[in-house]
């Protein structure tokens, strides 16, 4: 196969279908989606038997423990991918929607328009449920997509591709609509970020090292972030329970997720009172602890955490606690080693939580909540393609608003300009 020409020839479908799928209506892009959902419920057996072929794959290849749990396709993941597109089915369609109508003083009314990003490209890594979602938030948002699965679930994804083709055609939509790349040659990846003729917007979804090389080398836009180092600062102000309760899950919750904090920051005032009790907790949870100079002289035996551990995602039951002299240090670290993803405040004063919305430079800032709820379904997306934080175009989880852009319009009834 020669990579470069089938490329080309995936790209060029997908732009001739991205002009005809904008057409379609509302009812036949939910129609699709049911049908993928019911496609993929018939074919639970052959799902499960391609799926089984990656894991020997990856077993026999070294992939270790986490990436084999990430790939397997289990029937609670099944049952999983075919609630998320009856789930996206259900949400509104944003395609079309007409905002800000105001009339202007020669008569005319100008508003925006919701229109689709055009041509989607989508890179991830492991898991195979991903090409379910990503394919059902572009369709819905009225976009053609790419899918460039990782080699590892190259059977898995094809699987569940033959679904969404299922589906695409009891609708009556194209079935370049939604294209998976059949290939694990790595040129593919190469070709599909650099063909801005083709592909308007590239998301990225997978490790650090992916999604550099992708904002390295992609000649199109790219949505996306690179780390999720999350912050939660206990405020001097703040409710002991409350503290505890959201330090403990932000951190234990989850630990391999982008919004999980990996630093903590407590205002000296009371660090000596409540990281004790904390540090018993995180112990209890397997949790290491590495501390600034003040924290160690407040937890005996913990080590001590270098300038690197300020600017490391641990992905793994490891934390940083700083101690900081106020509520000015604790902006000024978050600013400084953060990575603008989500970074929460404890505190019951009113006033220094607005001043930490407003100084807090990241695409999520929290109030007396965790970290964990950074996350599409849990803002009321539905479902996200991804988290970016970039300032442009999208911030934050990518749902189907964040697939699309907007367009002015413009409503007159013979109107010149005098």
């Amino acid at each position: 196969m020669n990579v470069q020409e089938y490329m080309q020839a995936v790209g060029r479908n997908a732009r001739a279908a991205a002009a005809q799928i904008v057409k379609a209506t509302t009812a036949a892009k939910n129609q699709a989606l049911v049908a993928m959902a019911q496609a993929i419920d018939d074919s639970r057996d052959a799902l499960a038997a391609a799926n089984a072929k990656d894991l020997e794959a990856g077993k026999a290849s070294g992939l270790d423990a986490a990436m084999l749990d990430r790939l397997a396709l289990t029937p609670a993941r099944i049952d999983a991918m075919i609630e998320g597109l009856q789930q996206v089915a259900a949400l509104p369609d944003p395609v079309g929607t007409i905002t800000d109508m105001s009339y202007r003083p020669s008569g005319i009314q100008v508003g925006k328009m919701r229109v689709p990003l055009g041509v989607v490209g989508i890179i991830y890594e492991s898991r195979p449920n991903v090409t379910a979602e990503a394919a059902s938030l572009c369709l819905k948002s009225g976009n053609a997509t790419i899918l460039r699965g990782g080699s590892e679930a190259i059977h898995s994804n094809q699987a569940i591709a033959a679904c969404i083709q299922s589906g695409l055609s009891t609708a009556g939509l194209p079935a370049d609509t939604v294209q998976v790349i059949n290939t694990t040659d790595r040129e593919a990846v190469g070709q599909l970020i650099t063909m801005p003729e083709y592909v308007d917007v590239i998301v990225p979804r997978g490790g650090k090292g992916l999604i550099e090389r992708i904002s390295r080398d992609a000649r199109v836009a790219v949505i996306k972030h690179l780390d999720g180092i999350c912050h939660v600062f206990i405020d001097k102000f703040a409710d002991r329970d409350k503290a505890i309760a959201i330090a403990m899950n932000a951190k234990t919750h989850r630990y391999g997720t982008c919004n999980t904090m990996e630093t903590l920051l407590v205002h000296a005032d009371v660090a000596a009172d409540i990281l004790p009790d904390l540090a018993g907790l995180y112990k209890g949870a397997g949790v290491e602890l590495r501390g600034c100079d003040k924290t160690c002289r407040i937890l005996s035996g913990i080590a001590s955490a270098t300038e690197e551990d300020w600017s490391t995602e641990y992905l793994a039951p490891v934390l940083a606690i700083k101690v900081v002299e106020g509520f000015d240090a604790a902006v000024m670290h978050i600013n400084k080693y953060g990575s603008h993803h989500t970074d929460a405040i404890v505190s019951e004063n009113y006033t220094r939580a607005r001043r930490f919305l407003a100084e807090v430079d990241s695409s999520s800032v929290m109030i007396n909540a965790s970290t964990r709820f950074a996350d599409g379904f849990e803002y009321g997306l539905g479902a996200e393609i991804g988290i970016s934080t970039d300032k442009i175009h999208a911030r934050g989880p990518v749902g189907l608003e964040g697939l699309t852009s907007q367009k002015y319009v413009v409503f007159g009834d013979g109107h010149i300009r005098k």
